[in-house]
């Protein structure tokens, strides 16, 4: 495509809409004579009349129509994309689309999105809470939140919280009908509280490591539940053994309410990551980054 014929096109579609070069030439900022000598050249490279002029009236002949109807859609794309350009410059403004799960949309987001939100008030965020892995860009989201061992490695990640453990308690009651657990080997005579992964079906493994050695435990027991709260709420009332974050049952422990056994199986592993594609990130998107950003 010749340099300017882009403006000539579009310059045609202003005269094809207005019917007539006066109209259409005050709306571009053009003199009428130039607007009308645009088109004779545009006419001239394109080796056919698009437009037919009278002295009162401008209309369209039959290719000028044709050309009108490829034209719109094209025009109003490249308006598009001219807008989103907005996303990139300036003041943090637009949407972005986030997907997490519950546990770290609480330790994350419950204090700093607020926070961003009312420092930042030309964005606006989405926050989608569901346990499976999605594709990001598939989903049409703009970043994620996850463990870090579970981020993609073609994915940008961001750490937004410090390492975690996942460690197995139980309550005192519990424990005084069943013995406590030495190796991981030992749960599987224990009634453990299990979570299905409603993306997968399978049932959330228990993994430990030690000295090297990693292992993978499904547990067994009367309870398989989707959420951790009820989890959670079913190993306080000494249903069975929990395999849950060490964060959210430091406190039980420390007040005698729950015990944590196999303590010496259970390694930090990487916590919380914001991750999103390697595409360059929007001004909104990199100040969220920012607002998350773990500091130790």
């Amino acid at each position: 495509m010749r340099r300017g014929t882009l403006d000539d096109l579009a310059a045609f579609a202003a005269v094809a809409r207005a019917r007539s070069f006066t109209r259409a030439a005050a709306e571009l900022g053009l003199s009428p004579s130039a607007l009308s000598h645009a088109m004779r050249g545009l006419e001239t490279r394109l080796g056919v009349r698009l437009l037919a002029r009278t002295t009162r009236s401008v209309a369209l002949t039959p290719a000028g129509e044709r050309l009108l109807r490829s034209l719109d859609p094209a025009l109003a794309e490249v308006a598009r994309g001219l807008a989103a350009l907005a996303d990139w410059r300036g003041e943090p403004s637009g949407t972005i689309r986030l997907t997490t799960f519950l546990s770290a949309a609480r330790s994350v987001l419950d204090a700093a999105l607020p926070r961003f939100l009312v420092d930042h008030p030309a964005v606006s965020v989405e926050v989608i809470i569901d346990d499976r892995l999605v594709d990001i860009v598939e989903a049409g989201f703009d970043a994620g939140i996850r463990f870090g061992e579970a981020v993609e490695r073609d994915m940008l990640a961001v750490r937004v919280g410090p390492d975690l453990r996942t460690v197995v308690v139980g309550t005192p009651g519990y424990f005084a009908r069943r013995p406590h657990p030495r190796t991981p080997a030992d749960l599987e005579g224990h009634n453990c509280v299990a979570y299905r992964l409603v993306g997968g079906g399978g049932l959330l493994p228990w993994e430990f490591a030690r000295d090297g050695r990693e292992l993978r435990v499904r547990p067994g027991g009367q309870l398989v539940v989707n959420d951790g709260a009820l989890a959670g709420a079913a190993v306080r009332a000494g249903v069975g053994l929990g395999y849950m974050l060490e964060e959210d049952v430091a406190a039980d422990v420390a007040a005698g309410r729950l015990v944590q056994v196999l303590d010496e199986w259970c390694l930090p592993f990487p916590g919380y990551h914001l991750y999103h594609p390697g595409r360059q990130a929007t001004p909104a998107l990199r100040a969220l980054i920012e607002a998350l950003r773990w500091r130790e």
